[in-house]
């Protein structure tokens, strides 16, 4: 696997970081059109940069798995880390034992990422972002949002619709595609990973959450990059 990965995991990274940046500088830029566009432009590009920054945490998820460039850890590490950063200020050494922990413990009591006994949608996502968000992170936040906004000249609804709305939908799409839906309920005996799956439908699978809903297949196969999850299904 690491000799197919290549140089492929690297550029295929780069795009991501690199098409989230783009688009949120485009986005958040006094100078253009986008603060008086029409409200079905406005929601396509805050849904393309809520599947941008979802794209950002599934590359340092990758990374915590040494799959997005194999052929140096130093590296793949470092990527991870500014994924992680990237999407609001996450800290890459405090998912990484953590996500190994829950492919170590899936469901059960050990596992950071399962239900403390409330599997409800609502009360399960929000002690998800109680397992990863801490203080630190609200603060960075809170002082780039107002240094955008009151150093740069950024707009607070552009901040809003582009960067704050993008991340949290991003928060959902991830805790629905790769922790609720294929964690939930009862597995049979024999499902060592106390995982589902969507149905093979590879298009509605990249676009939900890059693959990542395959995810009886990761667990199965977590040394395979999110671009090639697709062949295991």
């Amino acid at each position: 696997m690491k000799e197919r990965i290549g140089n492929k995991g690297l550029a295929i990274a780069a795009l991501v970081v690199l098409g989230w940046a783009l688009l949120l500088a485009y986005c958040l830029s006094p100078y253009n059109e986008v603060a008086r566009a029409r409200w079905p432009i406005l929601a396509a590009l805050m849904l393309l940069q809520t599947h941008l920054f979802t794209g950002l945490f599934i590359t340092a998820h990758d990374a915590m798995h040494g799959t997005v460039y194999p052929a140096n850890m130093r590296l793949n590490h470092a990527i991870g880390r500014l994924c992680a950063l990237l999407f609001v200020f996450n800290a890459y050494t405090v998912l990484l034992p953590k996500h190994h922990g829950h492919h170590r413990f899936v469901g059960t009591g050990n596992d950071p990422d399962f239900h403390h006994g409330n599997p409800s949608f609502w009360r399960w996502y929000v002690d998800f972002l109680r397992e990863y968000i801490g203080w630190k992170q609200v603060v960075l936040a809170a002082i780039t949002f107002n240094a955008l906004h009151y150093g740069l000249g950024v707009a607070e609804p552009q901040l809003i619709l582009f960067w704050v709305l993008p991340s949290l939908l991003s928060t959902l799409q991830l805790f629905y595609f790769g922790t609720y839906s294929p964690h939930r309920g009862e597995h049979a005996p024999g499902n060592v990973h106390k995982a589902s799956t969507l149905p093979k439908n590879h298009v509605w699978a990249f676009v939900s959450c890059y693959f990542f809903g395959y995810h009886y297949e990761h667990h199965d196969s977590p040394a395979t990059p999110w671009w090639l999850l697709w062949e295991k299904k």
